[in-house]
């Protein structure tokens, strides 16, 4: 059953039309005021990147999610420092933080409703990740979507003290597609990962316009509170920015974190997308998930004196 999607509301008004409504940020180019003297040899051409030709739909989107990135940034949205002297947090509020975000699920198993309490849940195995591409997705961005899920997979490696790499083997797929080739990446990652079923594949398949990227994670094994499985789903039509942070989001509920909490800060783990990137508070929220005295399946009320005690000793020099 999926587990964590991950929903993204815009806010406030945006310029869906910045031709029409005069917000675009166009400037026309300065005069040249003198002669440009000819190179002696000719500069080398550049060879210019051709995507696949995307249909109106995908296109459409991409321009609404460039919007929303843009009406996000213009609110003081997605930062991307972490937090600081403005957001300090206590060790009573970062276990409450926990208990909302590792024992409640966000949304139900169709994604169609919020969800409800839960036990502990996270992977006792190594967690092997691998990366699927949508057909259209341009080589540059391959490039940069490659290096950036590599290298936080290694930040999550470092953070949790649990095994998490690119690997052979994959039992954690994540998808980078668009609206045209999203089906195919789906059917792939089924056939690659054992767990992941064709039915439970149809709420990814059909992404509403404001879902910028979702995860679902599996319990396939003897565990009914073990993570065996998981997919990510992020729209390459996101902007980078926005696309980073879904990677950030996507991997790290992935891991167990299932829930978003609206007095979660500073953290990823909360809709008013305030901060783009995974913060200091997140990386502490990570430690305790897999601390070794906490097992899946404990309730809330059974973990709370030892959340308690583990977020004591993390913020033990005062408010961090």
């Amino acid at each position: 059953m999926g587990r964590g999607a991950r929903i993204r509301h815009v806010l406030g008004a945006l310029c869906l039309s910045a031709l029409a409504s005069g917000c675009t940020d166009l400037m026309p180019p300065d005069p040249v005021l003198k002669p440009v003297a000819r190179p002696d040899k000719p500069a080398p051409e550049v060879p210019v990147e051709v995507a696949r030709p995307t249909s109106p739909e995908s296109a459409a989107l991409r321009s609404y999610l460039n919007e929303v990135q843009r009406a996000q940034m213009g609110q003081g949205l997605l930062r991307r420092d972490g937090g600081g002297s403005d957001t300090p947090f206590t060790a009573t509020m970062l276990a409450r933080n926990f208990e909302q975000i590792a024992f409640f699920n966000e949304y139900d198993g169709n994604f169609a409703g919020r969800g409800g309490a839960s036990p502990l849940r996270r992977w006792a195995g190594p967690v092997r990740m691998q990366i699927i591409f949508g057909d259209g997705v341009p080589p540059s961005q391959v490039r940069s979507d490659t290096a950036a899920i590599r290298n936080y997979a290694a930040r999550l490696d470092r953070v949790t003290g649990h095994p998490v790499a690119i690997a052979a083997r994959p039992n954690f797929i994540v998808i980078v597609a668009g609206e045209d080739d999203r089906a195919d990446a789906l059917a792939e990652a089924a056939a690659r990962v054992p767990g992941i079923s064709s039915a439970s594949l149809g709420p990814l398949t059909n992404m509403r316009r404001d879902t910028y990227c979702v995860v679902a994670a599996y319990a396939a094994g003897v565990g009914a509170n073990t993570y065996t499985a998981a997919l990510a789903v992020i729209r390459a039509e996101n902007p980078d920015l926005l696309r980073l942070s879904c990677i950030h989001e996507e991997l790290a509920q992935g891991m167990g974190l299932a829930n978003d909490s609206p007095t979660a800060r500073p953290s990823i783990f909360n809709d008013d997308d305030e901060f783009a990137l995974l913060t200091r508070h997140d990386e502490l929220l990570l430690r305790m998930l897999y601390d070794p005295r906490l097992s899946p399946g404990m309730s809330a009320a059974e973990a709370r004196p030892i959340v308690q005690t583990i977020a004591t000793e993390l913020t033990e020099a005062g408010p961090v």
